[in-house]
């Protein structure tokens, strides 16, 4: 294992306990787990509702997908969505495959964030929404976006896959807009091997999204829903398909691990925010490196790294020196998205100039954060970054 690894597991007894008991159980499709998991992670969230998947990806999925069919919403097709030019490639194929429009903002390069004085510049008489992603566990302005979302009568929804336990003013990440999303992958703040969820406070788009996670079927939902009412007839009832769904369902094992796990949730982002306050005292003489600046409470997925002045250019070198010193690193989620060769799959509006998401895109890295203390992980890297920084190179 690395000396200073990208995640690590946040498993213990109780997790290996708990598929156990899964296991004793025979029963491994979606049930009752999945349910009370869901009803623990709404109330943890101070969500109405919550609707888990098999990772946050198909959350992502479902989501846009209840969006179009959702009695109360129906986004109309072909509108666009304003997307910030830097997060996972999955918030941005869901909306090209329901047959929405993208609208790439370029970020902020301090917070990394959607840059909310060019979000009204972005708007057209075909927006439809904002998908606001909180990258790296850093919320982003979403005081300031929900007042943008309203003023322009806008859905409002979040990605926030990679900030679970992050707050606004003493308010969830994730829960701003609609509904947000979140993922419960190995590397994120609570692991249930893959998972998982949107909440939202819309009864309406809660059953929307149980109907379109399992075939598009009512077998659950109850007898008078938004979706379609049951006919009565048990039998019918269980095999009736309503909407163009799919299968992401969650396993029992998953939420069996996500409800022990949200028990130590508080305890991990405690921890991550106590190494990121020791990475930020140790770091003041660092003169040419740009670090992710906190929007509220970050829960601090990693810390970003951008190389500035006369670094600028030299990510590769620098690369290369902290694995010598077994110190793992990742691009700043996928850089510019917009980079990528996959765009020529994807229908989106004509691309404003994106400096700082260039920026980050050429100069820019993350490393780990994690549950326990890494101080001297911490320690290492930044004596790593200052030789670098000296050209001891």
């Amino acid at each position: 294992m690395s000396f200073y690894p990208l995640a690590s597991t946040t498993w213990g007894e109780e997790e290996q306990s708990a598929l156990q008991e899964v296991i004793a159980s025979g029963i491994f499709t979606m049930g009752q787990r999945v349910s009370a998991f869901e009803a623990q992670f709404a109330e943890n969230f101070g969500s109405d509702f919550a609707v888990m998947f098999n990772s946050g990806s198909s959350a992502n999925l479902a989501l846009l997908a209840a969006l179009r069919y959702d009695t109360q919403v129906a986004l109309p097709l072909k509108s666009n969505i304003i997307v910030p030019a830097v997060s996972w490639s999955t918030t941005y194929y869901p909306v090209n495959q329901l047959g929405y429009k993208l609208n790439f903002v370029d970020i902020d390069l301090e917070t990394l964030n959607l840059n909310v004085n060019m979000i009204e510049d972005a708007i057209d008489e075909n927006t439809s929404a904002i998908l606001a992603v909180n990258l790296l566990g850093n919320p982003c302005d979403l005081q300031m976006i929900s007042e943008i979302a309203t003023k322009h009568n806008l859905v409002l929804i979040e990605d926030n896959c990679e900030s679970m336990g992050a707050t606004l003013n003493s308010k969830q990440a994730g829960t701003f807009g609609l509904a947000g999303t979140y993922s419960t992958f190995f590397s994120h703040h609570i692991s249930t091997m893959e998972g998982g969820v949107v909440v939202t406070d819309s009864e309406s788009l809660m059953h929307t999204l149980k109907s379109i996670r399992a075939h598009g079927w009512t077998r659950d939902l109850p007898p008078k829903n938004f979706v379609h009412d049951k006919s009565g007839n048990d039998w019918d009832d269980l095999f009736r398909f309503v909407l163009p769904g799919y299968n992401l369902r969650p396993l029992e094992m998953e939420a069996a691990l996500g409800t022990q796990q949200l028990r130590k949730l508080d305890s991990f982002i405690s921890q991550r925010r106590k190494n990121a306050m020791y990475l930020k005292s140790i770091t003041p003489k660092l003169q040419n490196y740009l670090f992710q600046k906190e929007t509220g409470n970050s829960s601090w997925f990693g810390f970003s790294i951008v190389l500035k002045n006369e670094l600028r250019g030299r990510r590769g070198q620098l690369i290369k020196k902290l694995s010598e010193s077994s110190i793992e690193t990742r691009p700043i989620v996928t850089g510019n998205f917009t980079a990528n060769p996959v765009m020529k799959h994807m229908d989106y509006l004509p691309l404003p100039k994106m400096d700082n998401a260039d920026e980050i895109h050429s100069n820019g890295f993350f490393v780990g954060n994690h549950h326990y203390s890494i101080q001297p992980q911490l320690d290492r890297l930044v004596e790593v970054l200052a030789e670098f920084e000296d050209g001891n190179d």
